[in-house]
């Protein structure tokens, strides 16, 4: 390999929408040979991220902090939800708690809104809600016409949304909730990071705490919603009528899409295709859903 095939390997990469365990292989190692030939990292940072996605958390971390070695902004919120959460088989908060806040000294806005968080729940620090909310509160003009995908406006909106909510404005929160969703669905087209889809999951959940169910108004990632309990869905794709069914298994839920199997609906998420794409990615195409 060699320096000019390695980056079209590593560029090409992001154009495919469901890559063969083989362009993953080729993706990876042509990461690792810019990284050990010109010591970028912020292709240290993508291969971290790679990882992350696929939960080799270990792998994840060695590459988040070669890219922090370089003082590299985005790789401080990264090291901090490692250390947050427990990626690597304990949870660190004093750890999570600096590399967020190196993060936000940096200006970072996810580092900012995780050190919110910390002080909501009080982990590593005192619990305070009140400066929970100013933190978000200064946030949101931040991000409210955000236009990039990877910027955090659903994460901020969505904890707004549940301020509003607490404050008894449920108009406000369901607002925030759907411009969050929307934004999400989008992401989750290019990017269906397990992160992204826990994110519209709890997202959805939250929704129908505020809104009742509309069995004849619903969509792809209502399906987070409908399935948590026995169900039968419709829905079309390209003139074809398809089926997603939640049944109990010896207790346990399972879903069934078409003629295929998955586990449960998180699984069903991460994994249902439609002529070899992932139903996420499809996610516009669909229409006519229907509970049978």
């Amino acid at each position: 390999m060699d320096s000019k095939t390695a980056w079209k390997t590593f560029i090409d990469f992001y154009k495919l929408k469901n890559p063969s365990d083989e362009q993953v292989f080729l993706y990876t190692e042509s990461m690792k040979y810019i990284i050990e030939t010109e010591k970028d990292p912020d292709v240290m940072l993508s291969l971290g991220g790679h990882y992350y996605g696929r939960k080799r958390f270990d792998l994840a971390l060695r590459y988040y902090e070669m890219a922090a070695a370089y003082d590299l902004e985005d790789a401080y919120q990264c090291l901090g939800y490692i250390w947050y959460y427990g990626r690597t088989g304990h949870v660190d908060y004093k750890k999570a708690y600096e590399c967020f806040c190196r993060g936000y000294e940096k200006g970072d806005l996810t580092s900012s809104y995780k050190i919110a968080d910390m002080y909501k729940n009080g982990y590593y620090v005192e619990k305070d809600f009140e400066k929970y909310r100013s933190i978000i509160e200064e946030l949101y003009p931040k991000v409210k016409d955000a236009r990039m995908l990877e910027d955090p406006l659903p994460e901020i909106f969505t904890r707004l949304a549940g301020i509003r909510s607490d404050e008894g404005n449920v108009d406000e929160a369901l607002r925030l909730y759907d411009i969050a969703r929307d934004f999400l669905a989008q992401r989750i087209r290019v990017n269906p990071f397990f992160g992204n889809l826990n994110i519209m999951k709890w997202t959805i959940w939250d929704i129908y705490k505020l809104r009742e169910f509309d069995p004849d108004y619903f969509e792809l990632y209502d399906l987070y919603y409908i399935l948590q309990n026995p169900a039968k869905v419709s829905f079309w794709f390209e003139d074809k009528a398809h089926e997603v069914e939640s049944v109990k298994e010896d207790g346990e839920p399972a879903i069934r899409f078409d003629d295929k199997w998955f586990r449960d609906v998180d699984d069903f998420f991460k994994k249902a295709e439609l002529d070899g794409e992932l139903l996420t990615t499809r996610y516009e195409e669909l229409y006519d859903f229907e509970v049978l």
